[in-house]
């Protein structure tokens, strides 16, 4: 079984006021390998100046996750397929909406990659969507969330 793990880290700075929800939601996310990353709540959320737009905030991060997921179980996908994949490039996008109880949460992620095949064996439209679909059926990510994930995107063969 495997564990992972991430350090979240925040303080309250001196004679910053708390319990009327005037502080700062920056804080930090430290990685195994030493990998820091600047977080806060997103805007949208919290606003501006108790917020800041240059974090990451952890709904960027959940759509990125399930994006990054995606990408390399595509990639590993198509190498066993004997494809050869040059590039590929995700604007992932999450959706907040209110559930059944009116909670918010991230009810959406459409993937929208664009991908750049090369070689000899160029996969054809049908496999590029079962080499998707094969994708999310094995993404660890997508297999944790009630989210619904859908994938559109375009993929080239570049002229030889």
């Amino acid at each position: 079984m495997s564990q992972f793990q991430a350090r979240i880290t925040w303080r309250r700075r001196d004679g910053e006021r708390f319990l009327d929800s005037r502080y700062s939601r920056a804080h930090e996310w430290e990685f195994d390998g030493g990998v820091r990353v600047p977080a806060s709540s997103a805007v949208s959320s919290v606003p501006l100046p108790f917020s800041r737009p240059e974090n990451v905030d952890p709904e960027e991060a959940f759509v990125a996750a399930i994006s990054s997921c995606h990408m390399l179980t595509f990639l590993h996908r198509a190498a066993r397929a004997g494809y050869i994949v040059d590039a590929y490039e995700d604007l992932a996008v999450a959706t907040m909406a209110g559930d059944e109880r009116g909670r918010q949460w991230l009810a959406t992620a459409t993937l929208s990659p664009s991908i750049t095949f090369s070689g000899p064996r160029r996969p054809t439209e049908e496999a590029v969507q079962a080499l998707h679909h094969e994708a999310h059926e094995e993404c660890y990510i997508a297999n944790s969330v009630r989210t619904a994930i859908t994938v559109s995107g375009s993929w080239k063969f570049p002229a030889p």
